[in-house]
């Protein structure tokens, strides 16, 4: 584990649910902050999700590692004045409520930030803190669809598909993240705090910078590719004898290594194939030839052929087969983790690396107000 914790003394509160919210913070308390999560009595709803492990979340182990969990009925006010106190001696609040809800709770940035102006307020919400669809929830599936991420996923014929990784929540919560460590150099600086406001919708869009610029380019939106590209070729999966595997020729010499390979240089004066526009144009017709070599050969022949040339390929993994890869491995991205009801599994921790040394689990998952009595002794004080 790092010793060099960038972010230790930075106290983080966090009122969040299920994964855009606690990704976020997860990764501040991977770098050092201490976070305390605030739980409402049936606890964050990602608690039930499966797979559970002897009754305890999976899903939620991976979110809440290195975290304090306390339990506050928001509806009780003695809980209420408890959060406030939470909040004015936090540097971060990080909330993905819908807009609204926690002035309501008299917890909303202006009220908190009146009392504490160096305080840092993160919003995570659907649609962000003003405009015409502020009022709205959503989860990353309806993020992913109306901010066009499922228009370019799939087969070109194929019906709608999602992709698989829920890129809608975690890009928010890396956004998050980026923007609190951001303001946090500017705080410590001496200027003041921020409300935050990390709209799922635009975080989504964010990140699709090559689409958008496309569509800005032609006025056009693009389309599904299935796992090709718009402007690359060979640039997708194809398929061999046994299965599928993938390579990604981004430039004229990797085509040249590619038809090397294959035994078909005459294709580089073919004119359907001449430049990587031309490529691109008519890749179907360019896989339609590639396949017809790369099916006389398994995938473990090709994936052996395109590393001796230098051609950046992959096998299609599953996730067992990503996280046994020797990479993985050698980095010590998987670790034991201790539940609280004492079973044991495995997580996958930060991938970051400071000077060689990775970040592990400082404080396992906690169970649902496993630290509440603690935090009450800490901040019910009424000395200020």
């Amino acid at each position: 584990m790092s010793a060099l914790l960038p972010l230790a003394g930075v106290r983080v509160v966090e009122f969040c649910s299920t994964a855009s919210g606690p990704f976020s913070t997860m990764l501040l308390s991977d770098m050092g902050a201490e976070v305390v999560k605030i739980e409402p009595p049936a606890g964050d709803g990602l608690r039930q999700w499966p797979p559970l492990n002897q009754g305890y979340s999976e899903n939620f182990a991976s979110l809440n590692r290195n975290k304090r969990s306390a339990v506050l009925n928001l509806k009780d006010k003695a809980d209420v004045e408890l959060a406030k106190r939470l909040i004015l001696e936090a540097d971060v609040v990080v909330e993905n409520n819908r807009p609204g809800v926690m002035d309501r709770l008299g917890l909303g940035y202006a009220a908190m930030s009146a009392e504490k102006p160096s305080l840092l307020f993160c919003s995570i919400s659907a649609y962000g803190q003003s405009g015409p669809r502020s009022g709205e929830g959503g989860f990353d599936l309806t993020i992913q669809a109306a901010a066009g991420v499922m228009s370019v996923t799939g087969e070109p014929d194929g019906a709608p598909v999602k992709c698989g990784v829920p890129v809608s929540d975690f890009a928010s919560g890396l956004y998050a993240a980026f923007s609190i460590a951001s303001m946090l150099v500017h705080v410590r600086a001496g200027g003041q705090g921020a409300h935050i406001d990390i709209p799922m919708f635009g975080c989504t869009l964010g990140i699709a910078a090559l689409q958008t610029s496309e569509y800005f380019g032609n006025g056009r939106s693009p389309g599904k590719l299935g796992s090709a590209h718009p402007r690359n070729a060979p640039y997708q999966a194809f398929e061999a004898k046994d299965g599928y595997f993938a390579i990604a020729a981004g430039n004229h010499k990797l085509w040249l290594d590619v038809l090397a390979v294959v035994g078909k240089p005459e294709l580089a004066e073919d004119a359907r194939f001449v430049t990587t526009t031309d490529r691109a144009r008519n890749q179907v017709a360019l896989k339609d030839i590639l396949e017809g070599v790369f099916t006389t050969q398994p995938v473990d022949h090709w994936i052996q052929a395109f590393n001796t040339a230098g051609v950046p390929h992959a096998r299609i993994n599953d996730y067992a087969a990503a996280l046994a890869d020797p990479q993985a491995v050698h980095m010590g991205w998987v670790q034991a983790l201790e539940l609280p009801n004492g079973q044991k599994t495995q997580t996958f921790t930060s991938p970051i690396r400071l000077n060689g040394q990775g970040f592990g689990v400082r404080r396992a998952p906690p169970d649902l107000g496993q630290h509440t009595e603690e935090i009450r002794a800490e901040y019910s004080s009424t000395d200020s």
